[in-house]
């Protein structure tokens, strides 16, 4: 269907006219498509255009924030740019090291938000290299959860383990 759309004359890239200027590669994105994703940037559609809803990102960003892990890593393959945030949820350890590593390294908030990330996403092996680097464990993040709210929000129970064991707590324990 997209492919037809696209053949006549719709374009891959409009943008949605509101509080934000999303593409549908957004709406892609944010929704687990991975099949329009697929369609869409076949189509031409830009994988690094900005303007979603969560902070005025890529569609990357808004696969992430919303825990679209298919589409998340769909984008990855197809060549989107992954920053430290975007890293540290898809448990792509190489690439979070790779930006603590760099000559311009992330600050200490970074870090923390990557950990916090990296626990959405349940890897724990960027968890654990996250809180080396000296992520706060009970930072309270998005949607007003801590890093072990979000392990349990997600059902990631190797992180939760990991984290109860290291003494992180709860919003409501804090």
């Amino acid at each position: 269907m997209i492919a037809t759309l696209v053949a006549a004359g719709a374009d891959p890239n409009a943008r949605f006219t509101g509080p934000h200027t999303e593409t549908p590669l957004h709406w892609a994105a944010s929704s687990n498509d991975v099949p329009a994703l697929d369609a869409l940037i076949a189509a031409g559609a830009d994988i690094e255009a900005p303007g979603a809803v969560i902070s005025g990102g890529t569609p990357l960003t808004d696969a992430r924030a919303f825990g679209q892990w298919r589409a998340a890593h769909r984008l990855i393959e197809h060549g989107a740019h992954a920053t430290l945030q975007d890293a540290a949820p898809l448990g792509l350890l190489d690439r979070v090291q790779a930006y603590v590593d760099a000559p311009e390294p992330p600050t200490p908030d970074e870090i923390t938000c990557a950990f916090w990330g990296a626990c959405h996403g349940g890897h724990l092996s960027t968890v654990e290299y996250l809180h080396q680097q000296g992520a706060d464990i009970d930072w309270i993040g998005y949607d007003d959860m801590t890093p072990l709210d979000i392990a349990r929000a997600q059902d990631a129970d190797e992180v939760v383990r990991w984290l109860c064991a290291h003494g992180a707590k709860s919003r409501t324990e804090l």
